[in-house]
């Protein structure tokens, strides 16, 4: 029988049942294995800038989704390299994401690995452009279908920082449990979301908290698993098992957490395959292109350089700007590159309005063919 929804009481964490199950344990396999050869593959790209920035891109894409926030890779990969920052609406919220990305990886850093709620709340702030932070009123709730209240979150501001108190405790402190860090990100999830600290945004920031762990845990270097991918292609299984075990009675509160725990290890596994799809087709086609450049079609143009290769693997669609930016040359120099590139067929040079796009269109193409398997 279930329980009413606004009787869930947020857990201890972390929460009381078995988690080293066979389920659990098959799943958890399959998804550190997966983690590790991503790893491994992605150490073999010779500038992670470029990883952090086109996958990133494809993460806040993906997860936007999941809020009904669509664009396409087109405006996308044109609203990233657009230097005036007019773009508005599902552009805008999406670049936002991918700089709060960002921002969470650099505060990572800065503080040697610590993940707190002022992160968080930096993170919230520039998604959202807004100055406040954890919710002071009270009224939010969440709907299903209907309109039908599925979940009420904590209400209380003070309940509220209570609970995302004791959360960063849990994430800082890794001698507070024996469990995987796998196991451990799955269980961050659920409380973040079901804590709901935020009047918006709460899912973007509970999926970019996601990846940020990994990469404290140490099974990332840098913060390149395209989560939201598989989260959006099993968007009502996810909101299903996130809401079970909310609703679940005493007896069937194991199996509640059980499935959700494997349902998001075997995201993680479906997302690193993805991704190492992506990492492979990428370093194919930079060994490809740089080939071209120093040895093959244009060898005789002496314009090859590693700079102009990562920039043209960093911007699927790039301009004059920042080539002349990333290499440090003069306008007409770097309009000669990527014009002598265009040529050779390697880009391929758009006009729109005032402003010169060019486009690595291999590239575009590897990431519509992965995002659509």
């Amino acid at each position: 029988m279930r329980q009413p929804v606004s009787t869930y009481q947020i857990p201890d964490l972390p929460p009381p049942v078995a988690f080293e199950t066979l389920a659990i344990y098959k799943a958890l396999v399959e998804a550190k294995a997966g983690l590790a050869e991503l790893k491994g593959i992605a150490a073999a790209i010779p500038n992670q800038g470029i990883l952090i920035e086109t996958l990133a891109l494809q993460e806040a894409k993906a997860s936007s989704e999941i809020e009904n926030i669509v664009t396409t890779q087109d405006d996308l990969f044109k609203g990233a390299i657009d230097l005036r920052a007019t773009h508005a609406g599902p552009v805008k919220e999406v670049s936002r994401y991918r700089d709060a990305i960002h921002l969470g990886w650099r505060r990572l850093r800065e503080t040697q690995g610590l993940i707190t709620n002022r992160l968080l709340i930096e993170q919230y702030r520039l998604l959202k452009s807004r100055e406040d932070g954890f919710r002071e009123n009270a009224g939010t709730v969440l709907q299903g279908h209907g309109g039908a209240v599925v979940y009420v979150s904590p209400q209380s501001p003070d309940n509220i920082q209570k609970h995302m108190t004791a959360l960063e405790r849990f994430i800082n402190d890794d001698a507070a449990s024996n469990l995987d860090p796998l196991i451990k990100m799955a269980i961050i999830h659920h409380q973040f979301e079901s804590i709901h600290p935020f009047p918006d945004g709460n899912g973007r920031v509970g999926r970019m908290l996601n990846v940020l762990y990994l990469c404290k845990a140490g099974l990332l270097e840098t913060p390149i698993l395209y989560l939201s991918r598989a989260i959006n292609a099993h968007k009502g299984d996810y909101y299903r098992l996130l809401q079970a075990p909310r609703e679940a009675a005493p007896e069937d509160l194991q199996k509640a957490w059980e499935e959700w725990v494997v349902f998001l290890l075997e995201a993680v596994a479906e997302t690193a395959h993805a991704t190492i799809r992506l990492v492979k087709g990428m370093r194919a086609q930079m060994a490809g292109l740089k080939s071209a450049m120093r040895d093959g079609v244009l060898a005789d143009k002496n314009i090859y350089s590693q700079d102009l290769l990562n920039n043209l693997f960093r911007h699927p669609y790039t301009r004059v700007e920042f080539v002349q930016k990333d290499l440090g040359v003069s306008r007409p120099t770097a309009t000669k590159y990527l014009d002598l590139l265009a040529e050779a067929g390697l880009l391929t040079k758009i006009r729109q309005g005032r402003n010169n796009y060019y486009i690595n269109e291999a590239l575009a193409e590897l990431f519509i063919s992965v995002g659509n398997r």
